[in-house]
């Protein structure tokens, strides 16, 4: 039998949505307070958490600044706590397709793909991947259908010179520094979402830009991304 439980003596969080999607999918920065605490139970849609300040815990794993974890709908997470005494602030992705909720339970769902559970990640202890001249990335997850989550370093002085036009959805939080979208100072806290073969501006930095990022297909494929002088030849 699944413990009791009552939602309402869990203390409330605050959550700003950033993005969302009519299957339920979405992204939100959450707030939750000192002293936040919830028991086990599943998710019944897949999550992706980073942590932009303080600390929580899940289970025996701990997440500090800049920790990711990734929970397949339907795998048992044990209770949630906030550590110390300084507000846990997360950026928490909904991936749909149904309405993100939280339920009661004691073993994983029959189909949850316990496999690609990744309970804590420490991005510190990952490595710089040079991806092109003045940009570095540090792999997160491989996405099940292609799609890829990472951080990443914009180097000073960058300068792509055109705009693009991705045949991706591409969002991204910034963590650091800045960079000019266009006429768009992106700077630390601002989110980007750009939705498939929408246009992102020229970017251009002189100090440079840290930043979280998410698409949603292999961004290694041919062709998808051209330069307006590329299209325009």
């Amino acid at each position: 039998m699944a413990n009791q439980w009552n939602p309402d003596q869990v203390l409330p969080g605050r959550r700003r949505l950033l993005t969302w999607h009519d299957c339920g999918a979405s992204t939100s920065r959450v707030i939750l307070p000192p002293k936040f605490a919830a028991p086990s139970g599943i998710f019944t849609a897949e999550l992706e958490i980073f942590i932009l300040a303080g600390k929580i815990q899940i289970g025996e794993w701990q997440l500090g600044q800049h920790a990711y974890s990734f929970i397949p709908a339907g795998v048992k997470v044990e209770s949630w706590q906030v550590l110390g005494e300084e507000e846990a602030e997360i950026l928490w992705m909904e991936n749909g397709p149904v309405p993100l909720q939280y339920q009661d339970a004691e073993t994983n769902h029959p189909d949850a793909r316990i496999s690609e559970f990744i309970p804590a990640l420490d991005s510190k202890l990952l490595p710089w991947v040079n991806i092109e001249a003045g940009i570095k990335k540090k792999f997160l997850r491989q996405h099940n259908n292609g799609g890829q989550t990472w951080l990443f370093v914009i180097l000073p002085h960058y300068d792509t010179q055109y705009g693009m036009i991705y045949s991706y959805n591409e969002e991204a939080y910034a963590l650091g520094g800045y960079c000019d979208l266009g006429n768009y100072p992106f700077a630390k806290d601002h989110f980007c979402y750009c939705p498939s073969y929408n246009t992102l501006p020229r970017e251009i930095t002189v100090d440079g830009l840290f930043g979280f990022a998410r698409v949603d297909r292999d961004v290694s494929q041919t062709a998808v991304m051209s330069s307006y002088a590329h299209i325009n030849d």
